[in-house]
């Protein structure tokens, strides 16, 4: 949905930064607002909405088949049923990592649930205690107990999620905690515009700094400062780190495309608003050599981290791209979910469900990081 409000604060804020003030709050009654209406169409079968920026009609009618509402709800019960005792959700190794917990509540609000208020309200509330009570005094989010992808994963995630949840959840520390957690990545971010696995001024490389510019842009969202500054010198990193074949290596030095980071640096581009353009067309027809075929399983190395962006990449580009692609990967998790409502990944099934969870439900359009 595009938003004339923001976009005429981006406008004015754009030599100093970006700001938020009334502005911010009439966004996030409006999102409200959207996830009511949206709940009551659900219940009457009516659901459905144009995007004002491509005309597209959205939401379950055209997008979500009877097979995939059953598979978006097992999956949701079994996130639900696989929370611990102290809000977080992972297992083995990765019990309570920050990020693991953040994805799944992720995955409610995607659902249209909202701390204290809908299906899985107790679950979010939940998970965002967790996650409050991992955050630090010098802004970082981290259970040091989990194991780790590197903090700085834990920690954008863990950002993203309580940008998500800002002006939904009664929490008086839900906003220090998260002007702290924004302080340390525009803090953190290295000479060449990105960062790595440290919260240190160190190497980077175009995972990691992904993660951290989505985070910036949903606190940004919800009304935190964040320095366009900051905003332009990732944008540079990301761009820099294109191959000619239209994906994305690991770094600034030479190497090969890879699917999932190339989806990733793809949202990046079109968070800061890059849209058009020789780097997006060849970004786009990359991606697409990715679509699942029917009957055709692929190996890929980080699969549904790798959708997780792609989906929110071809949405932003809408038309015929996400036309081949979102029933292609609607279908695919699909057949690849687990009897008992789960979705397998190395690290813990926890982790793979929210991840295909965001995917399946993105037509909803509830998560205002989802948003044109």
């Amino acid at each position: 949905m595009h938003d004339f409000t923001a976009s005429m604060v981006w406008n004015i804020n754009a030599a100093g930064g970006f700001k938020w003030h009334a502005e911010a709050a009439v966004r996030s009654l409006r999102w409200h607002i959207t996830a009511v209406l949206l709940g009551l169409l659900a219940g009457s079968g009516l659901m459905g909405f144009a995007n004002a920026a491509s005309g597209e009609s959205v939401g379950q009618v055209d997008w979500l088949t009877p097979d995939a509402e059953k598979s978006i709800e097992k999956g949701l019960l079994y996130l639900a049923s696989h929370q611990h005792p102290d809000g977080s959700f992972g297992s083995g190794a990765y019990r309570g990592n920050v990020a693991v917990t953040s994805l799944a509540g992720m995955a409610f609000l995607a659902e249209g649930s909202l701390p204290g208020r809908g299906r899985f309200s107790k679950e979010l509330s939940r998970a965002l205690d967790y996650v409050l009570g991992q955050c630090r005094e010098n802004g970082l989010i981290l259970n040091i107990g989990a194991a780790s992808r590197g903090p700085m994963y834990e920690h954008g995630f863990a950002t993203l999620f309580l940008a998500e949840c800002w002006g939904s959840a009664a929490r008086p520390d839900l906003k220090d905690k998260l002007t702290r957690a924004v302080r340390l990545i525009v803090n953190t971010q290295n000479e060449e515009g990105g960062w790595r696995y440290q919260p240190q001024r160190l190497d980077a490389d175009i995972s990691v700094t992904v993660c951290q510019i989505m985070a910036l842009r949903a606190a940004r969202n919800a009304g935190i400062y964040v320095p366009k500054a900051t905003v332009d010198r990732c944008v540079a990193y990301v761009r820099r780190c294109q191959n000619p074949d239209g994906g994305f290596r690991y770094m600034t030095v030479p190497g090969e495309s890879a699917f999932a980071r190339s989806a990733a640096a793809m949202v990046a581009l079109f968070s800061a608003g890059i849209y058009e353009g020789e780097e997006i067309d060849r970004g786009i027809n990359y991606l697409l050599r990715f679509v699942p075929e029917p009957g055709v399983i692929r190996q890929e190395p980080y699969y549904y981290y790798g959708h997780y962006y792609c989906v929110q990449a071809m949405w932003q580009k809408g038309g015929v791209a996400w036309h081949r692609y979102f029933p292609a990967i609607r279908d695919d998790l699909i057949a690849r979910q687990q009897p008992d409502g789960s979705w397998s990944d190395p690290i813990s099934p926890e982790l793979g469900t929210a991840m295909a969870l965001l995917v399946l439900q993105l037509p909803y359009q509830y998560l205002p990081i989802f948003e044109r």
